[in-house]
């Protein structure tokens, strides 16, 4: 069987990490239809990992059921799969969940503890925290392989994967591979459909910051912040707003006020004041750069707030909203960091969606889309939206807006309740 390089972006042939190419055979038709996936234990233990972990990221990624501990090794994914389109997620389940952070190594185990996931790299000695947030996070979580003869079996596979096509030439320490310290050329998400990869965006922030870095620029940039962003100016240019966009910028309902941080003008608003302006020069929000308004946000030193975000949901997107997600995902990746931060997403995504939607009612119709295509980007976690959903708040937007906006928000909530029971019951 043909066996290909465990990362698809190195094209040197003597790289040493080999797996096999995925092989599968459709089965039955009509709503029976499903996929086998012929060999996807020996693809698992090339990688190291257990094959549920597999399965469920492919079932998870499709939204497809899949059998997770099957007794005969047939590996089972509801609807009709072609081989290819698999093997372009395995390379997401291989970046996310194999590959070394550090050195883009695949010699890497797994260790949860404490409610985190580990992987723990052999080549470097790296030890690099998994996103949370992402959905098969919550299912290693959930589903730690026991210590026994599974888990020796796992060890003894990475053993193998390591010494696959292994040349003495090449033991020098930098494992042969002249490659495996560089990011892949195209993104390891690309192929997946998703904005960009996150390593990507993150290297391309650094790039552009080292700019600001520079002495002489900082002391224009002060002289330029002086003028442009006092307090009066601020005000003065809130002023000259549409009535519309003053309300979007209102951020005293925050009730947790960070840094005593509210009554007139602040930080926030000269970052909303700020993206407004952009727009403006630019000809419109979408023209203005993700990397422009993190930079932005990095120099007022509110780039890790919650706040932050409640903003950036006001500014950046508009009855649009649905197009643009993906497109600033990446960016809001990078600042949404925790559950506060989360529910100033789904708080600013209110107030944005009740504003718009005094005009244009239809707003309400599209929450349902905007909270998949923020559960599609891992923007939001279960426990957060489903918590969100549970209850009103006034904390963002009147109480009957609030409503309003979970009233239509019940599809969502409901597939999700019926997501989790089904993995419940595939679980036992």
């Amino acid at each position: 069987m043909a066996l290909v390089n465990v990362r698809r972006d190195v094209t040197d042939p003597f790289y040493r990490y080999k797996m096999e190419r995925l092989q599968t055979k459709i089965e039955g038709k009509g709503n029976g239809i499903k996929t086998v996936v012929v060999n996807l234990s020996s693809v698992a233990q090339s990688l190291a990992r257990p094959g549920s972990y597999l399965i469920k990221y492919f079932g998870f990624e499709l939204g497809a059921q899949t059998n997770i501990d099957p007794p005969d090794d047939r590996w089972i994914i509801n609807g009709a799969h072609d081989a290819p389109k698999l093997q372009e997620y395995l390379d997401g389940f291989i970046s996310r969940f194999v590959l070394c952070k550090k050195c883009k190594n695949p010699e890497t185990d797994v260790h949860v503890k404490d409610d985190h996931i580990v992987l723990d790299c052999k080549a470097c000695g790296q030890r690099t925290d998994v996103d949370l947030r992402l959905k098969l996070s919550g299912f290693i979580l959930k589903n730690t392989p026991k210590k026994g003869k599974k888990d020796k079996a796992e060890r003894k596979a990475a053993r193998r994967a390591k010494q696959n096509g292994k040349n003495p030439d090449k033991e020098n320490g930098s494992g042969g591979d002249s490659n495996s310290d560089q990011p892949s050329p195209n993104g390891d998400d690309k192929n997946l459909g998703y904005a960009s990869d996150d390593d990507a965006m993150t290297r391309k922030i650094k790039t552009e910051a080292q700019g600001i870095m520079d002495d002489d620029e900082i002391e224009v940039k002060d002289d330029d912040w002086a003028v442009d962003m006092s307090a009066e100016a601020v005000r003065a240019r809130q002023q000259s707003l549409p009535d519309e966009f003053k309300q979007k910028l209102v951020l005293n309902a925050d009730d947790d006020d960070e840094e005593g941080e509210g009554g007139g003008p602040t930080i926030y608003d000269q970052l909303g004041v700020w993206i407004q302006d952009q727009a403006k020069e630019k000809g419109g929000i979408n023209k203005v750069d993700d990397i422009g308004i993190y930079l932005k946000a990095k120099e007022l030193g509110i780039e890790t707030k919650h706040r932050t975000v409640l903003v950036l949901v006001q500014t950046v997107f508009d009855e649009n909203i649905t197009s643009q997600i993906g497109k600033r995902a990446s960016m809001l990746k990078q600042i949404i960091t925790s559950e506060r931060h989360e529910k100033a997403l789904l708080g600013g995504t209110e107030r944005l969606v009740g504003l718009l939607g005094k005009d244009q009612p239809d707003m309400f119709d599209k929450v349902v889309k905007i909270l998949q295509l923020y559960y599609h980007h891992d923007l939001i976690s279960e426990e957060v939206v489903t918590k969100w959903g549970s209850r009103s708040s006034k904390k963002y937007v009147d109480v009957n807006t609030s409503r309003k906006v979970r009233k239509a928000a019940e599809p969502f909530l409901t597939w999700l309740a019926e997501a989790e029971e089904e993995e419940d019951s595939d679980d036992e």
